[in-house]
């Protein structure tokens, strides 16, 4: 294994201890005990290199990244991403992908990626709020 495969697989083992979404410096953060001189351009390359795997999922909306959860072979990642209290949960659709496919064509358009982002109220977030307010 490469020095770049040994860091890629540390950011995943990291990524996937981690129960929501971390920034490239949180990552580094992290690692500094294995890998005291590591730099943000070297987390960066790494998590280049994963997402484009498809192994970690880049949040626009939370300028940072968590491990996939589902294999998207032939589905894109729909992530719900909770404003109270940052849970974010990843569900896959097919059909999406064929809705975009479609809009994308009619427009010439050829996109790299696909990144879905849903931002509102997790379902526990949502009872708790309810039954806050009985």
């Amino acid at each position: 294994m490469t020095r770049g495969e040994q860091m890629q697989a540390d950011i995943l083992s990291v990524l996937m201890a981690q129960d929501g979404v971390m920034s490239a410096y949180d990552i580094m953060d992290a690692l500094k005990g294995s890998y005291p001189k590591i730099a943000p351009p070297t987390v960066y390359r790494a998590l280049s290199a994963l997402t484009k795997a498809g192994q970690v999922h880049r949040l626009e909306s939370r300028n940072g990244y968590m491990a996939c959860q589902h294999d998207h072979a032939e589905e894109t990642a729909v992530l719900s991403i909770c404003d109270d209290c940052g849970a974010v949960e990843e569900t896959a659709s097919n059909k999406i992908l064929d809705d975009l496919a479609y809009v994308a064509k009619k427009s010439g358009f050829v996109p790299s990626r696909h990144v879905i982002e849903m931002i509102g109220t997790c379902g526990d977030c949502a009872s708790a709020e309810r039954d806050a307010s009985s």
